[in-house]
Formats: structure tokens, sequence, C-alpha cells
């Protein structure tokens, strides 16, 4: 079930991507503010609560229609739930037009234009970056974005559908993924087509205990997808340098939100011989100084894209160039056919066994 599921859902997507203002994504965004305005009492021990309703009831919602659907229609209309969640949940076209535009900018040698498409995607301050970096920056974003929204999902989305819980694996993680960018301070932004996922209605004030919490959670919910990630680019890229930038520089990079992400950007570096890490881009705005909220707190970790960080370590390799973007495609769509043909010899030896 689970091979047809997600090619259909992949080929779907595709076809008619799923649209970035839509009423699943609203829906979701009401319901984590109205979770955290009812459930988030400021204390350690709430912030637990808080995030177990927020990700584990729409998962188990949807675990309950995948049951009923097997147990009262048949496993065909199990399949199409599937499929319907997969297609919500995960995607190479939810983020791939970013990619897409600054590629095509850089080829024409509009290089002002690719610095502010990079600037309107993750909300920060590209205008004095050189040629090499707005490459290496778009690399770094789009092999993250790529694994948050296809890898992962398919992690846990293959191995508790292994157990019998269908699509409950990939809604419990897009939604971890989802409350950890939705729950950190916000930026004050201008709205945009380009960077309306920054910007939030109806926004909810939530307690520091709730943005410690939801942070330990993705890291704990993304450890083993981001090691399924970095060996399945060491595999279809350069499997001795990848394991070589994974084993000595994963844990020293300046990655974008936790560790695992400095995992899968060591594998990257080496998969493909190119140089990552170092500087990350400052955020393009401040959080809102009139929250009383956020008075006094850190700022030096908001957003997608942290503040520049002192350390500057990088991996080895050679400098990003625009011919590496395409590298980039072929890596991540390597990846997705050696998922998809390991899934399909599972689906053969389950079918014939």
């Amino acid at each position: 079930m689970s091979f047809f599921a997600i090619f259909c859902a992949l080929l779907i997507e595709q076809v008619k991507p799923l649209t970035r203002s839509n009423p699943i994504h609203h829906g979701l965004r009401h319901w984590a503010n109205a979770v955290s305005r009812n459930f988030d009492a400021g204390k350690a021990g709430h912030g637990w609560v808080v995030w177990a309703i927020t990700i584990v009831l729409p998962a188990l919602g949807v675990l309950a229609m995948h049951w009923f659907l097997i147990y009262a229609i048949g496993w065909p209309a199990a399949v199409v739930w599937n499929v319907a969640v997969l297609y919500v949940t995960l995607g190479f076209r939810q983020f791939s037009y970013h990619f897409t535009d600054i590629r095509d900018a850089l080829d024409a040698g509009d290089e002002d234009l690719a610095r502010q498409l990079l600037a309107d995607w993750q909300n920060v301050d590209a205008s004095n970056i050189p040629r090499s970096e707005i490459v290496r920056h778009v690399i770094e974003y789009s092999v993250l974005a790529a694994h948050r929204h296809v890898f992962g999902v398919l992690t846990w989305y293959v191995i508790l559908a292994a157990l019998g819980l269908g699509p409950f694996g990939a809604v419990f993680y897009r939604m971890a993924e989802f409350t950890v960018r939705f729950w950190k301070p916000r930026f004050k932004t201008k709205l945009s087509h380009s960077n309306i996922d920054n910007v939030h209605d109806d926004t909810a004030v939530v307690s520091d205990h709730l943005r410690t919490t939801t942070a330990k959670a993705w890291f704990l919910v993304d450890w083993l997808p981001a090691r399924f990630t970095a060996m399945g680019f060491a595999v279809v890229g350069n499997f001795e340098d990848a394991i070589d930038c994974w084993r000595n520089y994963a844990q020293q990079l300046p990655t974008l939100d936790n560790s695992n992400d400095g995992v899968i950007l060591a594998a990257t570096s080496g998969a493909m011989h190119v140089r990552l890490g170092g500087e990350l881009l400052k955020p393009a705005a401040k959080v809102e100084a009139a929250n009383p909220s956020f008075d006094g707190q850190d700022t030096s970790n908001l957003g997608s894209s942290s503040a520049a960080l002192e350390a500057t370590i990088s991996t080895p390799g050679r400098d990003a160039e625009p011919a590496h973007l395409r590298s980039v495609v072929g890596l991540v769509w390597r990846y997705v056919v050696l998922w998809m043909l390991l899934l399909a010899l599972l689906t053969l030896s389950n079918l014939l066994g």
C-alpha cells in the first residue's frame, strides 16, 4: 500500500501542486493558536501537553479514518485516503518554485534579482552577498526543504505504515515541523507573495517553555529521518566523501535550526564535493518590539534563518557555482528513485510472500 500511495501522491503533486493559500494550512494555524491559547499556562509541563494535543490529535484523527475505511469499505478506499493525506503532507512543489526562480535568475545573470528572491524566500538580508554565497545558501535551504517536505515525511510514513498505523507518521512529522516553525518568535515582515509563509494571522503569544519544548521535540522527531536522508545522499552521491564530512563536520557547522541540519548539510557537501556551512544570513527584520512577551528575549535564533554566528566553519570542497544547483536536483531525485525502488522491492516481496 505504501508504494502505491507515495507514487500516486508524488505524481499528482507534480501535476497539480497544492496552492500555498489553502484551507488546510489556514485550519492548522487556527488549530495551533487555539490549543496554545487554551492550554499554554506558561509552565514547563504545560509545554508538553500543548505539543501533544496539537501534534497527536490530528494524527490520531487521520489514523481513525484510515482504520474506518479499511474495515467499513476496504483497502482500496484506505489507499485513496493515504494518497490524499500524503498529497497534503509531502511534495517538492511546495517549495521548489523558489529554487527554480533563483536558479533562472542566476542563469540569466541577474544577481540582484536572485538576491531579492532569496531574501523574500527566507526573510533574510541577502543584499551584499557574492554570487557563490547566493548559490551556497540556496543549496542549503533547498536540501533542508527537500528533507522536511519529502524525505522526513516518507521516513515516518513508511515506518509507521509498516506497523499498521497508516498515514499517522506523515501527519505526525509534518505537524512537528509546522509547530516548531509556527511558534518561533515572529518577524515583523511586509506581506508579499514570496514571504507569506512567515506571516500568520491570529498570532498567538506562546510561552518560552512551549517554544523550548517544541524545539526539543522536533530534534527528537527529526533525529532518525535526518540520518536516513544523510545516508541516502551518501549512497547516491560520493559515498566516501559524504561519510567523511558527516563524521568530521556535522556537529561543527553553524546550522539553521539544530544539529540534525548539520548532519544533512555535511553529507550533502561530501556527496557533491561542494563547500557548505559558514556564516548564516541575518534576519531581514526584528521581532516586534511592541510585543511584551518577547521583551528581553534572545533573538539570535529567529525564523528558519538565524542571525549570523561567530563560528564560520565550513566543509571542504569547491565554492558553490550555479552548476551545483543542477547537481542538487540530480542528487535529490536519485534519492527519490532509491526510495521508490526499495519500497517496490519490499512491496513485491510482501505480495509474493
